[in-house]
This record gives structure tokens, C-alpha cells and sequence, in this order.
């Protein structure tokens, strides 16, 4: 039994990107070096991420979720993966142990104080050990539809950089879903809907991810809707 907490998400577009199959499968590609060991998973939502992206070189999965009722969830969908656990809370509800890899996977963003939030995770990660971070990529895409599911901001290069963890090296931080730059943009100036329909994310899947693969490697990963920070400890 999950207990309950008194936060709850804002957000219904879960259940909707679960269906991004390859979406998932694409960036999970990009981020797996650095999920070895014992790895914390902060808003792990649904666990649709946690099954993208076990793998091999993991030990251990804790999976931290704020949101009760989707714990409840979480904990049903990650109950065959071995040595994989569900805690309800946040970060500042987390100091009894020290983890390989960290992974904010389209969470940072939803959180007020996100280098505070950094400074927190720095603490638990050892030394040569890695922080990920997967958020939605640029200011001027800001639309409807994050406010609606509680997105306190996009990022750039220069703002994630900027809440970096401390004593923390930059590994690596690039863009992902250069043709999705125009697909937003499209959404915010155009369309302006709070929320994409099925349809919408099947053709986004199916059609522009994959040309994204291929356009993201000519671009180098200068481009893109999504960015990718990853630092390593020590």
C-alpha cells in the first residue's frame, strides 16, 4: 500500500505520451551510459520511463514519486523488475542513502527552485557518479500547454547550465527532436491547444521523431525541443 501525500499533479498528459514509443525508445538511447548501479528516479510518474530505461549495469531503481495516486500506479507497473522500489515524496524527503545515477526525466522543470533542486541531488550522488536531466528545450516555445500541466519554464543550454549540481563536471549537454522545434512552434503561434490530441503525438511519433534521428545527427545536437544535460560527480 502507498501511503498518501498531500501533493498531487497538475498534469494529465501522462497517459497521453505513453504512447510515444519511439519517442522514448530515441532518448533513452541517448541517456543510457549513464544509468549504471544504484539509480534514483525523481517523478518517476507512471513508470513508463523506468522500463525505457532499465538496463544491464543497474542494481538498484528506487522510484521517488510525489504524487500518491500515481505511486499507487507506479508501484503496479514496475512490479516485475527486479530490485525496483516505489517511495512517495521529493528530495527533501531523501538523505539516508547515496546513489550512481540520478535522473530527472521531464521533471526539473516542474520544480520552483530547480538549482536548490540540484544542490539536493548532489549530495546523494557519488563520487563518479552521474546526474541526467531531460527537459523541454527553449523559452520562446513556452505555450498553453505547459502552463496547463505546470511547467515553471523551458530550457537552454545557458539556463540549465546555470543550475548545474555543485561539485559536479559537465559530461555532456545537447538538444534532442530538431524537426519537433517547428511542430511546437506551430502548436504555440497556430493551433494553441492545452493539450495535444492522440492523433497529434501518433504523427509526431511515427513521423517527425524519425526524421528527427536522422536530421539531430546532421545538426550535432544543436537543435532541438528537448535538452539533455548529464554531469558527473568527483
Amino acid at each position: 500500500m502507498i501511503d498518501r501525500g498531500a501533493f498531487s499533479y497538475v498534469g494529465q498528459e501522462l497517459d497521453l505520451f505513453a504512447h510515444a514509443v519511439h519517442w522514448k525508445a530515441y532518448w533513452a538511447s541517448r541517456i543510457r551510459e549513464w544509468i549504471r548501479g544504484d539509480v534514483l528516479e525523481v517523478g518517476a510518474g507512471l513508470g513508463v520511463n523506468t522500463i525505457a530505461l532499465r538496463n544491464s549495469d543497474v542494481t538498484s531503481w528506487l522510484c521517488l514519486e510525489p504524487d500518491s495516486e500515481l505511486a499507487e500506479r507506479l508501484a503496479k507497473a514496475v512490479t516485475a523488475i527486479p530490485n525496483c522500489r516505489v517511495r512517495v515524496g521529493t528530495m527533501a524527503s531523501l538523505a539516508e542513502r547515496t546513489f550512481d545515477s540520478i535522473l530527472y526525466i521531464d521533471v526539473l522543470e516542474h520544480i520552483k527552485d530547480d538549482a536548490e533542486e540540484m544542490a539536493r541531488a548532489a549530495k546523494l550522488l557519488r563520487s563518479g557518479g552521474h546526474l541526467v536531466v531531460l527537459a523541454p528545450a527553449h523559452q520562446f516555445l513556452y505555450s498553453s500547454f505547459d502552463a496547463a500541466i505546470g511547467h515553471h519554464r523551458r530550457y537552454n543550454k545557458a539556463s540549465l547550465q546555470r543550475c548545474s549540481p555543485p561539485g559536479c563536471r559537465t559530461e555532456a549537454m545537447f538538444y534532442l527532436d530538431s524537426l519537433g522545434v517547428f511542430a511546437s512552434l506551430a502548436n504555440r503561434m497556430v493551433l494553441r491547444q492545452n493539450k495535444p490530441s492522440l492523433r497529434q503525438i501518433e504523427i509526431w511519433d511515427n513521423f517527425i521523431v524519425p526524421t528527427s534521428r536522422l536530421l539531430d545527427q546532421v545538426f550535432g545536437g544543436a537543435i532541438g525541443k528537448t535538452i539533455v544535460g548529464a554531469w558527473k560527480r568527483g
